[in-house]
């Protein structure tokens, strides 16, 4: 059956269906950045609040700023916005829903205008962003924000037609601050420390650009709350719409596939309001930061721990990975001895609890979870999931061996071949750099480290690291994955 609102009726009595009036639902929200995480996360638990009977005016406006964002636009308006969430785990009892919380999705190529104009318009109070880490626009290697990026350039000298989501968030405050209207709040849901405080540096350094009294008005005006976020949300496959067409009678032409697991915890710093978010599951706290250390250390970065030595070993899928005895022990590891010394005690969490069910998210087959999908943008990820535990075990004097392997993995990983001569794809916007670093085995450690971008200044001064660093990438080179992993549990 084709996914759309007439044929809502008629699905299997098993799907989950919106049980409010979609005719009745206001848009309060818009989303910039409408992916896989987007529609399993923050619109799920809108959708689960607007299932209750509550706040329909907090409906989300899609919205997209890159060409291939209308192929998610496309998909969905072919289908009346609406889109099934598919849980995926090794329990056959795992839920089905069809979503309806998306009311539309602008794109800013089809019109920067109307966009400007919907981003203004009152009834949009929150603005809420997944845009990669990649996506602020910051130099890891300085913490600053880069100006020199093309797209900032664009905005600054064209700022009626812009390109970037800080030229887009800018011209339409400046148009609420001139016509009395509130603002809005900008909420980042993106995998990065901080990410309040970085999308308010990000954008407070751009208005300081363009308009220095729209930066003062910014600080003094807009909130940005800091988040932690969390479900794995593997790629929608060809396979995965095939199994909701087979299993459940739904064609859908995008839907979202996910894990069981659902987590956010949220600054309660809003400016113009919020959807009552606490009835449905999420944690609002004052202070984020032990919640985010530790997702983001444990699950982030074990993820990128298993991801490389996994994808060499020959695997493409996370559970395969995790289902190698060497790599589950090595992971386990990492997050114990490594790891978890570094974290501060986090309210309501057993830590040692959250570490079993990490290994179990990341054991669960059913969803298939692709190291490939993993493995994406890793210049843009180190710095923040990975360098700052190396940067600790450096200043602790702590042995570095196990986190310099995730180093290791990544430097033999970029020459693109698995240790069985089989290739695969990598998805990184800066894969050409980051291969020009390996390209010559001779030097390869002073290139790679050197990276400050990357790796910051404190990794590539450390003998002892770059000691680690090169007794794995020949043990990767020389003996293959296994019989490194042996010798470092032997250790």
């Amino acid at each position: 059956m084709k996914l759309n609102q007439q044929n809502l009726p008629t699905l299997a009595t098993h799907i989950a269906k919106p049980a409010y009036d979609l005719n009745a639902r206001k848009q309060g929200i818009a989303h910039i950045g409408v992916g896989g995480f987007h529609r399993a996360h923050e619109a799920i638990y809108t959708e689960t609040l607007m299932n209750a009977g509550e706040d329909l005016d907090w409906g989300i406006c899609g919205v997209g700023l890159r060409p291939e964002d209308a192929g998610m636009r496309d998909a969905l308006a072919g289908q009346d916005y609406l889109y099934t969430m598919m849980e995926l785990s090794d329990d056959p009892d795992t839920e089905v829903r069809v979503i309806g919380v998306i009311g539309d999705m602008l794109l800013s190529q089809d019109s920067p205008a109307e966009l400007i104009d919907k981003l203004a318009d009152p009834t949009i109070r929150i603005v809420s962003l997944t845009i990669t880490e990649g996506g602020y626009c910051m130099d890891d290697s300085t913490g600053e924000f880069n100006a020199a990026l093309p797209g900032i350039q664009h905005d600054l000298s064209q700022p009626d037609t812009p390109q970037t989501v800080f030229g887009f968030l800018l011209a339409a405050l400046t148009r609420r601050r001139a016509n009395d209207i509130a603002p809005f709040t900008v909420m980042s849901c993106d995998n990065l420390p901080h990410n309040g405080a970085v999308a308010r540096k990000a954008l407070l350094a751009f208005a300081d650009l363009a308009d220095p009294s729209m930066s003062t008005w910014i600080a003094e005006n807009v909130a940005f709350p800091n988040a932690m976020v969390d479900r794995i949300t593997p790629m929608t496959s060809a396979e995965h719409k095939a199994q909701l067409a087979r299993d459940h009678g739904v064609d859908d032409a995008w839907p979202v596939v996910c894990e069981p697991f659902l987590q956010w915890v949220l600054e309660d710093k809003f400016v113009n309001g919020r959807p009552a978010w606490e009835k449905v599951g999420v944690q609002f706290t004052d202070d984020v930061t032990p919640y985010e250390e530790m997702k983001i250390k444990l699950l982030n970065g074990s993820h990128l721990a298993l991801t490389y030595i996994g994808t060499l070993k020959g695997y493409r899928f996370v559970h395969e990975a995790m289902n190698d005895p060497l790599i589950a022990r090595y992971i386990r590891r990492y997050m114990d001895i490594d790891v978890t010394p570094q974290l501060a005690s986090v309210p309501g969490i057993d830590l040692e609890a959250y570490k079993d069910t990490l290994i179990e998210r990341f054991s669960n087959q059913a969803i298939a979870d692709q190291l490939e999908r993993v493995c994406s943008d890793g210049s843009s990820k180190f710095p923040k999931f990975t360098v700052p535990t190396i940067n600790r075990l450096i200043q602790d004097g702590k042995t570095l061996d196990r986190a310099s392997l995730v180093v290791a993995a990544w430097a033999h990983y970029l020459k693109g071949k698995d240790e069985h001569g089989s290739a695969y794809r990598m998805l990184d916007p800066r894969l050409a750099f980051c291969q020009s670093l390996v390209a010559d085995d001779a030097g390869v450690t002073a290139r790679l480290l050197g990276a400050d971008d990357i790796f910051g200044r404190r990794i590539p001064s450390s003998d002892a690291f770059v000691a680690s660093f090169e007794r794995n990438l020949n043990s990767l080179r020389t003996h293959g994955v296994s019989a490194t992993l042996e010798r470092l549990l032997a250790e």
